[in-house]
């Protein structure tokens, strides 16, 4: 029996983020994409405060659902969230999926960039912010339609959701060591062209795996699995299949 895949969105963005994913897989296997506290259509309150949290509410939820184990997959925060998700419930994950993603702890700068968007944002709404990162989310020569999804999900994102999760990001754990211990397989992906989680972030965390892929997808900036997905499926399925083969 194929293990169940878990896809956790990154910020600001929804479980819709995933659609290309859900679509290629939920004929062969059971597919969870959440809504993370906060957004999408999630309860607003109470916010997260802390950045475990986030791995916590899926660890329930995967509690209600009856899942006990599964392949666990997230793409830039969502993949902190993987991260912090292995610390906290190692015996529950089967495999990682990190996609545009880094495991360093912020710096003192990155601290107080991220109180100081939290702010801005609780200030003056998304949409500034939305129409100002759009380029750096996806490559400029991005369809007008994935665009425009990318977009209508940063704008939906409630304020003060994203303050607090800018907020909780800032002191979240450094994972760098905890990839050293990671006892199951994982997958790297970076789009070629993403400035947020360059490839050089992504061939650290491949070194650092004991037993990792690195898949780098041309072409594309921080969201592969939307400007190319039938790259990051391929890359995924050759990784899901090696995971239901191994069973156990």
């Amino acid at each position: 029996m194929p293990f169940p895949l878990v896809l956790v969105h990154g910020h600001p963005f929804d479980h819709t983020m995933w659609n290309p994913q859900r679509e290629a897989f939920s004929g062969s296997r059971r597919v969870i994409s959440p809504d993370l506290r906060g957004y999408g259509v999630s309860p607003s309150s109470p916010e997260v405060t802390r950045f475990e949290q986030f791995a916590q509410d899926l660890a329930a939820l995967l509690d209600e659902l009856g899942v006990q184990s599964c392949v666990l997959a997230g793409l830039s925060m969502g993949g902190q969230i993987v991260m912090d998700f292995y610390r906290q419930f190692p015996g529950r994950v089967r495999g990682l999926v990190l996609a545009d993603t880094f495991p360093a702890a912020e710096t003192p700068e990155g601290v107080e960039v991220r109180h100081a968007m939290a702010e801005r944002l609780l200030r003056e709404g998304m949409r500034g912010y939305a129409d100002e990162v759009l380029e750096k989310m996806v490559a400029p020569h991005a369809s007008a339609e994935v665009k425009a999804h990318v977009h209508r999900m940063m704008t939906a994102t409630r304020p003060e959701s994203a303050a607090a999760a800018l907020r909780a990001r800032a002191a979240r754990p450094d994972y760098r060591e905890l990839l050293t211990t990671v006892t199951v397989p994982a997958l790297v992906v970076v789009g070629a062209d993403d400035t947020y989680t360059p490839v050089a972030d992504a061939e650290a965390m491949h070194a650092a795996l004991p037993d990792s892929t690195l898949h780098v997808i041309e072409g594309t900036a921080h969201m592969p699995n939307l400007e190319r997905p039938k790259e990051f499926n391929e890359a995924l399925e050759g990784f899901l299949a090696r995971i239901d083969s191994a069973g156990g």
